[in-house]
């Protein structure tokens, strides 16, 4: 039997909300699966006000929101943020996703 877990924030992820000031605006990093991409699904990623029926992770006073569709999809996730040449961005390490995209929001199951 597997053990399912829901997806875990880092610390990184936790400080870039806060640098960036989502808890004083009321929002939360929102992380969705949806149908399309590439590969089949694609992660959305924005800031948005927590919902009734979302999973809250909250970290550091601030919070990250998956909804009750998307939740099985990032079953044992990590959410994290990057630091790049080309960018900074949050990311997902889904162990579930049997494939991924090059553009690194896309996968399939």
């Amino acid at each position: 039997m597997d053990l399912t877990l829901p997806p875990t924030v880092t610390e990184r992820a936790y400080a870039r909300l806060s640098e960036i000031g989502a808890a004083r605006q009321g929002k939360a990093l929102r992380i969705a699966v949806e149908g399309g991409g590439c590969s089949g699904f694609q992660y959305s990623i924005t800031l948005d006000a927590p919902a009734e029926d979302d999973l809250v992770l909250e970290g550091a006073g601030e919070k990250v929101v998956v909804d009750s569709v998307s939740l099985p999809f990032l079953q044992n996730a990590t959410i994290d943020f990057t630091r790049e040449l080309i960018g900074a961005k949050f990311v997902i390490d889904n162990p579930n996703a049997t494939s991924s995209c090059g553009c690194g929001t896309s996968f399939s199951m």
